[in-house]
């Protein structure tokens, strides 16, 4: 059987790491060959940019070579795919390389897309890449006084991030003395401050607590960076002296070229995902249009379903689990201070109150992140 996956980020390679150790014997008898396609032979661990952003880790620790994170029995190649050809089980890769398979892997993940709103690139800072964290540091450090405004872009990855990156501003600013010089209000797009009702009902005190002003309903329309006014889809506008954007993603360009889903999300059965009308493909991370949050912890956990899945295939025929919605997901909600949700399709999380045992866990999983992604953990 020869099992391809397309992608090198969180997803793909606990995947490939997993079915390597579950199919050890296949792989050296010859029956399973495992090969893996990447667009880069590096691995960022993308949580790290918020701590970039705050100067609390530098842009280095955020990357591994990706061959070091794969077991040895995984063929692997830099070389993006730029065509897939599913009806006749092959791809073509941008060397022209065809790589037929019997198994697909699909976890190409997301990209932002800035440019969809007028004026973000220009007027915005963001940490969702590593140029964009830096800047957004360097921002950071030499601002002084005036109003910070948040504002979110839809769909985003890793849906927490702007009730993250609220409470890290207003710690980044009691440390340097200069809270009280700084204005903070935070904008979101539906109706309450965060898509998951109960985070909402538990971050809305504590943005009351730290003064934090607030406005739902507001869809970035434009921003006009001369001016620095963000205005809203609703008619509303707020005047900023420093703009943090949570930038729109979409899937990846080749998704959307070869029309596989629309704004490169691909339809994915809930419970096998596999993507629809494909029973031999299978699509994990960012790349599914499931509604479960865009985050690590949601690719890991697809990734074990699926890489038990098509090992079970191998020696019995037969799958022998569902995915359930499971997303994990730590909430940093201060420079000292975590709390953490958990939940599933069925499931809606219950938040505890923050706590600084669980920040040091959480920046302790930032180094156990490469023996997780090793399928390890």
């Amino acid at each position: 059987m020869r099992i391809l996956i397309v992608g090198g980020g969180t997803g793909g390679t606990i995947v490939a790491n997993n079915l390597a150790r579950r199919l050890a014997e296949e792989i050296r008898v010859g029956r399973v060959r495992i090969t893996m396609l990447s667009a880069s032979d590096k691995h960022m661990y993308q949580p790290g940019l918020l701590y970039v952003a705050f100067g609390q880790m530098m842009p280095d620790e955020l990357y591994r070579k990706q061959q070091s994170l794969l077991e040895s029995s995984i063929e692997f190649h830099v070389d993006p795919v730029e065509e897939f050809q599913l009806d006749h089980k092959r791809v073509k890769t941008a060397n022209g390389r065809i790589h037929d398979y019997d198994v697909l892997v699909i976890a190409t993940g997301s990209r932002i897309v800035p440019q969809e709103i007028p004026g973000l690139n220009e007027g915005g800072e963001t940490f969702y890449s590593e140029a964009g964290a830096v800047k957004m540091f360097k921002a950071l450090r030499e601002f002084k006084e005036g109003t910070v405004a948040i504002v979110v872009g839809v769909p985003h990855k890793c849906p927490i991030a702007p009730v993250e990156v609220t409470f890290a501003l207003h710690d980044y600013f009691v440390a340097r003395g200069i809270r009280d010089k700084v204005h903070i209000k935070y904008h979101y797009p539906i109706g309450r401050i965060h898509t998951i009702e109960n985070v909402a009902k538990w971050a809305l005190p504590e943005f009351e607590r730290m003064g934090i002003e607030y406005e739902t309903l507001f869809n970035v329309r434009e921003v006009d960076p001369r001016q620095q006014i963000v205005y809203s889809e609703e008619g509303t506008e707020t005047r900023y002296d420093l703009l943090i954007a949570v930038p729109p993603h979409r899937g990846m360009e080749v998704i959307e070229k070869q029309e596989m889903g629309v704004g490169g999300w691909i339809p994915t059965d809930r419970h096998t995902l596999t993507m629809q009308g494909y029973d031999n493909v299978y699509v994990i991370g960012d790349t599914t249009n499931l509604p479960v949050s865009k985050t690590g912890s949601a690719a890991h956990f697809e990734a074990e379903v699926v890489a038990q899945n098509i090992a079970s295939t191998v020696k019995i025929g037969a799958p022998v689990c569902e995915y359930d919605g499971k997303v994990y997901c730590f909430i940093e909600t201060g420079r000292d201070s975590a709390t953490y949700a958990m939940f599933n399709y069925e499931n809606p999380p219950l938040l505890k109150a923050p706590n600084k045992a669980m920040h040091w866990f959480k920046t302790s999983y930032n180094k156990m992140y490469w023996t997780s992604v090793r399928g390890l953990l």
